[in-house]
């Protein structure tokens, strides 16, 4: 399928009330988009990082009882997950799509990718542009901005991904719906590949 950019009714699908009703408008309005992008993508992050990406649609299909909030396609190189990986996300909310760099509470490896990027905190503070946001919970819409944050803000997150059992760290975009829907399918495409060509060197940390 090709991937023919978002439109109102996918963001739509958030106000959608009880689990059911929002799942069965999710699976038919937005997963083929992120399967789509899921097929676009992993060949172009296979090689500008060299690892083999697979993708990942969100299934949530643990939930029982409250409708998701946000729903994305990850890429790590492993077929099987990507929770316990550094990895990469396109997803969205309500409000917003989400271009992501992502290491999240799952990853076991999370102490040695922090000390890794906090010896590399100059180059990530004057690397990252200024308009890019940081998360520190994948669950929640709320970001810090590049822009606002001082050298040793950063440099706190990075010593906080490394002492905080729970501590996530996600670095990218977020682009406002408005925005979203005005762009064409490819001109969205051409745009997250920008976005992970500056995340892709937090990655090969």
């Amino acid at each position: 399928m090709t991937f023919n950019g978002f439109k109102k009714e996918d963001f739509d699908v958030f106000t959608i009330d009880g689990l059911e009703e929002r799942m069965e408008a999710l699976i038919a309005t937005v997963r083929p988009k992120l399967e789509a992008l899921g097929e676009t993508f992993s060949p172009f992050l296979s090689a500008e990082t060299g690892d083999e990406m697979s993708p990942h649609v969100a299934k949530h299909a643990r939930r029982t009882k409250n409708p998701p909030n946000d729903t994305w396609v990850a890429f790590a190189n492993n077929p099987r997950g990507y929770k316990m990986l550094p990895h990469f996300q396109i997803g969205l909310w309500e409000t917003h799509v989400f271009i992501w760099f992502a290491v999240i509470y799952e990853a076991p490896n999370k102490v040695e990718i922090a000390e890794k990027l906090q010896t590399k905190i100059n180059e990530i503070y004057d690397e990252i542009p200024q308009d890019f946001v940081w998360s520190l919970d994948h669950t929640k819409p709320e970001v810090i901005k590049h822009s606002d944050l001082t050298k040793e803000e950063l440099e706190n997150m990075f010593i906080r991904l490394q002492n905080v059992k729970k501590a996530e760290l996600l670095c990218g975009i977020n682009m406002p719906k408005e925005e979203a829907i005005k762009l064409s399918g490819s001109e969205f495409i051409t745009y997250t590949e920008s976005v992970f060509k500056k995340v892709i060197p937090l990655y090969q940390l």
